[in-house]
């Protein structure tokens, strides 16, 4: 069986962002994640029931995950730089499906060719793709994770600044925009470590998988 380098190459970039942009995905789709929330964190302390506090994160949610195309948030008001926030993440949200999407369709595909033409990757330093990818983005997300860890604050709005350049719209005015009350930053906070968790995981995996592949080759 003939190996190629690049395929390997390619592989350990689609597994990577497969695990990446669906580790993203989970707490954009599973919105009892969110429900969770709102009794440990007062949510309903406010003026709405818990019932209207899921119908505007849902319709909010619709908008961002592209189900709907005008903008709502249940009973909330909202403003148009508001509004206008949440247009941008919903380009955010969209992409990181899409790129999932893709992802997962190119591996399957890939496999495939693989399976047609007797073809396998191959293993730098006796190691496979998901080994590498799964390496390169658990380093480098235990970093990130670790930075954000000694101050969350500030790692909040970096990260705003890099995805929203030169935009302030998602600094919220509670006033004009009361959404923000139902969004605390603490909810943002766990959502990253949930992501990160996730990833975290599926890295594990990947290298016990590959682990476990080269010590059954060897004994073959």
């Amino acid at each position: 069986m003939k190996t190629s380098k690049p395929l390997s190459v390619l592989l350990s970039v689609l597994i990577a962002l497969a695990v990446l942009t669906g580790s993203i995905a989970v707490p954009l789709l599973c919105r009892p994640f969110y429900y969770a929330h709102i009794g440990p964190m007062g949510l309903e302390e406010y003026y709405l029931s818990r019932e209207q506090i899921e119908t505007a994160y849902n319709q909010m949610m619709d908008f961002c995950l592209g189900k709907r195309e005008d903008f709502s948030a249940g009973v909330l008001a909202f403003s148009q730089s508001g509004a206008d926030h949440f247009a941008d993440v919903r380009g955010l949200f969209l992409l990181d499906l899409r790129v999932l999407r893709a992802s997962l369709a190119l591996l399957l595909a890939a496999l495939v060719v693989c399976k047609m033409k007797n073809l396998r990757p191959h293993r730098f330093l006796g190691r496979g793709p998901g080994f590498w990818a799964a390496a390169g983005l658990g380093t480098a997300f235990l970093v990130i994770g670790g930075l954000a860890a000694l101050d969350f604050d500030r790692a909040f709005v970096i990260f705003h600044s890099i995805f929203f350049p030169g935009k302030d719209n998602w600094i919220f005015d509670w006033s004009m925009d009361p959404i923000i009350l139902f969004l605390p930053q603490d909810f943002f906070r766990n959502c990253a470590l949930l992501i990160l968790a996730l990833l975290l995981v599926w890295c594990g995996c990947l290298i016990g998988a590959d682990l476990w592949a080269g010590n059954r080759g060897k004994r073959d």
